[in-house]
């Protein structure tokens, strides 16, 4: 039996294809709660209930960071599964807030693709990612540079 592949090699991206990533995942307080310990980000609009009701949106909003962590591991599969390094992340924008229930999904464009000037086995893959709720709203927008192994070099 054949083995699904696991990310792609540089010749595989194309300049203007969207991927639309499989993976999803709905939050949950828990997801937040934990991450807040992990990176230590106590501020009360992500944890304090009475706090949110005096805060614009309400009600607890979920840590952008852990959605910008979601969000590139969603990727990874088809955009870094065969990289050797992410280069960058540049334009990281939260587009929308991002509440505990929410379920988000994501694609990527591919803005540009180039072989490495240095190195005859790889090159550099330009992309945008965006994630979206389940109203399809979008939340959550960034770009990268991965590098990329060519196929059989």
């Amino acid at each position: 039996m054949r083995q699904p592949q696991f990310g792609n090699y540089l010749e595989e991206f194309k300049v203007g294809s969207v991927i639309n990533h499989t993976a999803r995942k709905t939050i949950l307080e828990s997801d937040n709660n934990l991450f807040t310990l992990l990176t230590m980000n106590h501020h009360p609009v992500h944890l304090d209930v009475e706090y949110c009701k005096k805060h614009p949106h309400g009600k607890i909003l979920v840590v952008g960071t852990l959605v910008f962590s979601l969000v590139v591991g969603f990727t990874v599969a088809d955009i870094s599964g065969k990289a050797i390094a992410n280069l960058d992340y540049e334009k990281i924008n939260h587009d929308g807030p991002v509440f505990i229930g929410d379920t988000l999904h994501a694609e990527t464009e591919i803005l540009k693709v180039r072989e490495s000037k240095s190195k005859s086995d790889r090159g550099i893959v330009y992309v945008e990612t965006r994630a979206f709720n389940q109203k399809n709203e979008k939340v959550l927008t960034f770009r990268r540079h991965v590098l990329i192994t060519k196929r059989n070099v």
